[in-house]
């Protein structure tokens, strides 16, 4: 039952590949963990299911999932066609406390610099037990698609650096997006305002674009 943090990039890989073609319900009975009913209250359990499998050990910290191998871990759910269904949820954006702050010492890039997708079933008409896990994509950034992500880190930083956080929308950034990142909309926090003083606001996360990751899927896998 492999739970203890992988000591190697192929140990990992391995330990990913031995997953393909399982179940969610299969994975949980090797795991002893409980599946739930539906992801409605439970959203990121198969997330958190893949990381227990894999051994990951960063939980919520600012950094790679497997810190000792610089590899983030992220699932992605997929429809029948194989494409993602959402956007992926990367980080929070610092809102505070910018001076200084470039895009190689950032939580998103360091999050990016290589990253293990693990496809999985994601249509609803699925119960959560059945649906399958796919091969791992193992996916480092080229030179333009880290040149895209670094231009649009860049360009919402500094409209967020500026204070103008809240006229920031979902539309901009060619790969990545800014949106608001909260349980519900009394959860806010403190954010440069449009004079310079600080303003409540609701935190936000940097998210991939959904068709962004469907053509890295098709890029590997078709």
């Amino acid at each position: 039952m492999p739970q203890t943090s992988p000591q190697t990039l192929d140990e990992l890989l391995d330990r990913a590949a031995a997953m393909a073609g399982l179940s969610l319900g299969e994975i949980a009975t090797q795991l002893s963990v409980e599946v739930p009913a539906d992801l409605k209250r439970h959203k990121g359990w198969g997330g958190q299911l893949l990381e227990l499998w894999l051994g990951a050990t960063a939980g919520s910290r600012p950094e790679p999932d497997f810190p000792h191998l610089g590899v983030e871990l992220k699932s992605l759910p997929i429809d029948e066609q194989g494409k993602p269904l959402e956007s992926t949820y990367i980080c929070v954006c610092p809102l505070t406390g910018l001076k200084g702050l470039r895009w190689q010492d950032s939580v998103v890039f360091h999050k990016l610099s290589r990253v293990l997708w693990i496809p999985v079933e994601g249509s609803r008409a699925i119960p959560v037990a059945e649906r399958r896990v796919g091969m791992p994509l193992l996916w480092t950034p080229d030179d333009h698609e880290m040149a895209v992500l670094r231009r649009d880190w860049e360009e919402l930083m500094e409209q967020v650096a500026l204070g103008q956080v809240e006229q920031i929308t979902a539309h901009q950034g060619e790969y990545l997006q800014l949106r608001p990142k909260a349980a519900n909309r009394r959860v806010l926090t403190e954010a440069i305002g449009p004079e310079g003083d600080k303003i409540q606001t609701l935190p936000r996360g940097f998210y991939l674009r959904s068709r962004f990751t469907a053509r890295l899927l098709a890029q590997h896998y078709l």
